[in-house]
């Protein structure tokens, strides 16, 4: 607008209106209440002026693509909540703390997180993990009739009691048995490879290649020592870990089992690159005949079957895509100190069809990686 015709328009309306250049002065009628600020004379003057007249401007642009109003922790979050719905759990929001007994049992229950005003006083501890909870959740429900449920709750559990003390995990329980009664498949009890594939499944979401973590004993002592382990990425990085829940936790929760339980520490997954990108890759698949050969080997009754399927990948990274366990045998014909562990290896080629050779070869390998790395020997 003309500067001359702003001032015009201003004294007109009962404002004094002094200064000169692009600052101007503008003094408000004393029955002119409404006028707080310069926001208000802009909208006296184009009002008189006509908003017709005012070309229309476009905003200058911040960014072409909207910035994500969630980040990477935020976004896993809600993933977690997803998938674990997706499988059948149901989600619990319990209390942030738990009768320090409880805590006790799960590793927690220091003075530092003990509250000095709690809400209850069988509430009078900052929770170390979220499986006590869902436990007496559980015991709550088979009191009431339910006795084959599953659970899960995505939330924080306290170290500590300063700022870095605080993780968020996602963990969940399943008790009783796998479904509802049927002839055709009888149901059976839930065990630790329930809760493994709860948890494994749960980082894949999380965007976690599980074809490269290690399975490996080392769970804390609210599992069952024999039957639960822990998913890490090198020996340090620990994921995730999984199990029965310890007879002697059940015992002091009043809950019978079976009863099975995961926790994944959803902060600790590694964060993808800057520049990856993090959408699914397409699908290739082979033109060509895939092959299929079967392995039995004996091993020495404490050997890992994870660092056997590792040892049977690395013979060849580039033709082997399935490693695939479907039998164990533990019996008087291989000893009492040995195992039997069958083995079902997927060879897939992108380019070409496999010859006799290039299959033998691939197969002499993993019999000689599986003697090098675990001691196996292939059983006759």
């Amino acid at each position: 607008m003309p500067e001359a015709e702003t001032r015009r328009i201003l004294t007109d309306l009962g404002f004094g209106v002094s200064g000169e250049g692009e600052a101007m002065q503008v003094s408000v009628p004393s029955w002119r209440v409404d006028v707080d600020g310069e926001a208000d004379l802009v909208e006296d003057v184009v009002r008189i002026f006509g908003y017709d007249r005012i070309e229309t401007a476009q905003l200058p642009r911040i960014s072409d693509v909207a910035t994500p109003s969630l980040n990477v922790g935020q976004r896993n979050v809600r993933t977690a909540r997803r998938l674990l719905a997706g499988r059948g759990m149901f989600e619990c929001v319990t209390w942030s703390f738990l009768p320090r007994a409880q805590a006790e049992l799960f590793g927690g229950g220091d003075a530092s997180l003990c509250l000095a005003n709690p809400i209850s006083a069988d509430l009078d501890c900052m929770r170390p993990s979220l499986l006590p909870n869902l436990i007496t959740a559980a015991a709550r429900n088979a009191a009431r009739g339910n006795g084959d449920i599953a659970l899960f709750e995505v939330g924080p559990q306290y170290r500590n009691d300063g700022p870095t003390g605080q993780d968020t995990l996602a963990s969940g329980i399943r008790r009783g048995r796998t479904g509802a009664r049927h002839w055709a498949s009888p149901p059976r009890a839930v065990d630790a490879f329930d809760a493994k594939a709860d948890a494994e499944a749960l980082l894949r979401s999380l965007g976690v290649d599980t074809t490269k973590v290690q399975v490996a004993r080392g769970a804390p002592d609210w599992f069952h020592p024999g039957r639960s382990g822990v998913i890490q990425l090198g020996p340090k990085l620990r994921l995730a870990q999984f199990g029965e829940i310890h007879p002697a936790i059940l015992e002091a929760l009043d809950i019978k089992g079976p009863l099975v339980g995961f926790e994944v520490f959803v902060q600790s997954v590694p964060r993808p690159k800057a520049g990856r990108k993090t959408t699914r890759p397409p699908l290739t698949v082979s033109d060509f005949q895939a092959v299929t050969r079967d392995f039995a080997f004996v091993v020495p009754r404490e050997a890992v079957v994870a660092d056997m399927i590792r040892a049977a990948r690395g013979a060849d990274k580039t033709l082997i895509t399935d490693v695939d366990i479907f039998d164990l045998y533990e019996g008087e014909r291989i000893g009492a100190d040995a195992k039997s562990v069958a083995m079902s290896v997927r060879l897939e080629p992108m380019d070409r069809t496999l010859t006799d050779a290039e299959i033998d070869a691939v197969a002499a390998k993993i019999v000689a990686n599986m003697e090098k790395t675990t001691g196996a020997t292939l059983r006759g």
